[in-house]
């Protein structure tokens, strides 16, 4: 990597720290009654614990969901070899959502639930649901030897069991409504506690992740040339998909779905400068978590008082800048290897 790549990818992440923290700023600022409503927290009590107890845990539990999938995006589409992949390729999504579905189908929770007990319910479900699923996933493809077949085996698990989580919302039609939260994705009920584990994990997976990219590295020249320059492909791989079924996983459990944002982050990054796979997995990491908190803030504001659901937006935009990427780019910087 040359001296300008290597300082323009500094730049980049600068510019995204400085992102992140603004960002975190305006999200603890802004709310029903706008700006004005930060200056009071600073007398009034109720005010401070609002911004402190609500709205300063959502924004930064916002960025760590949104870097856990940015990271998630990025290990996927190094590791397939395909710029399509996303977190939710070895069927973590529809595991997460068949694990809620069958909690409130069962005890009755959902996630306007107030109760401690009840959130963490759902949020156990949601990861136990996509962690098994992942597990799944490995079993039909009898491991990770073949980058194909764990491939199709991620497609028709989350199929599979996107269908029997249809069915179980068919057969308790009370849950229906209550699992739009989930499955549209809602940074609402971020509190302190999910946003340290998110941010735990966040930088366990990284660390990780970051210690493999020279692998990915390898694996984007070719399966053939990675093995002949002696790089541990099958430990490597397997170890890779734990760090990335575990960073989906805590994401999911703990915001919803929420589309696009592994997506799209990665292509973002591409799109703004060339870097190695290590330096990618960091940026499109930080990436996710400013499109995440940008998101929201949109989520809250475009209809105030009334709020979005975070991942309809970034399902919206996230894929309204793909298809605008496809077509003014070229094929190199949208479907060209990773």
């Amino acid at each position: 990597m040359t001296a300008p790549k290597r300082w323009h990818a500094r730049g980049l992440g600068l510019g995204l720290l400085v992102l992140s923290v603004a960002l975190a700023v305006l999200g603890a600022a802004v709310g029903s009654t706008g700006l004005a409503s930060m200056a009071s927290a600073w007398g009034d009590t109720i005010s401070a614990q609002i911004v402190w107890d609500i709205r300063l845990p959502r924004s930064l539990g916002a960025w760590a969901a949104g870097a856990l999938l940015g990271l998630g995006g990025a290990i996927a589409q190094g590791l397939f070899r395909n710029p399509l992949a996303d977190p939710y390729l070895l069927g973590s999504a529809s595991g997460a959502s068949l694990g809620v579905a069958t909690a409130m189908a069962l005890f009755g929770v959902t996630p306007m639930a107030s109760a401690w007990a009840g959130r963490l319910g759902l949020t156990s479900a949601a990861f136990v649901g996509a962690v098994g699923a992942v597990v799944l996933t490995l079993l039909l493809a009898r491991g990770v030897q073949h980058t194909i077949r764990l491939l199709l085996a991620g497609v028709v698990v989350g199929v599979v069991l996107g269908a029997v989580g249809s069915l179980v919302l068919l057969l308790s039609p009370q849950t229906l409504l209550a699992m739009q939260t989930f499955m549209l994705g809602s940074t609402s009920f971020v509190g302190w506690g999910a946003c340290v584990l998110m941010v735990v994990v966040w930088l366990l997976c990284t660390a990780l992740a970051w210690w493999m990219a020279p692998v990915l590295d390898g694996l984007a020249l070719g399966e053939f040339t990675a093995r002949s320059l002696g790089l541990p492909l099958e430990r490597t791989r397997a170890l890779l998909v734990v760090v990335l079924g575990l960073a989906t996983a805590t994401a999911v459990a703990q915001t919803g779905l929420i589309a696009f944002v592994g997506l799209a982050a990665p292509h973002v990054v591409r799109a703004l400068v060339r870097c190695s796979q290590g330096t990618l997995l960091l940026l499109s990491s930080a990436m996710g978590g400013v499109l995440l908190m940008a998101a929201d803030l949109l989520a809250r504001g475009l209809v105030s008082p009334l709020e979005l659901p975070v991942g309809l937006l970034t399902a919206v935009l996230g894929g309204g800048y793909l298809l605008w990427l496809m077509r003014r780019g070229s094929p190199t910087r949208f479907g060209g290897a990773p």
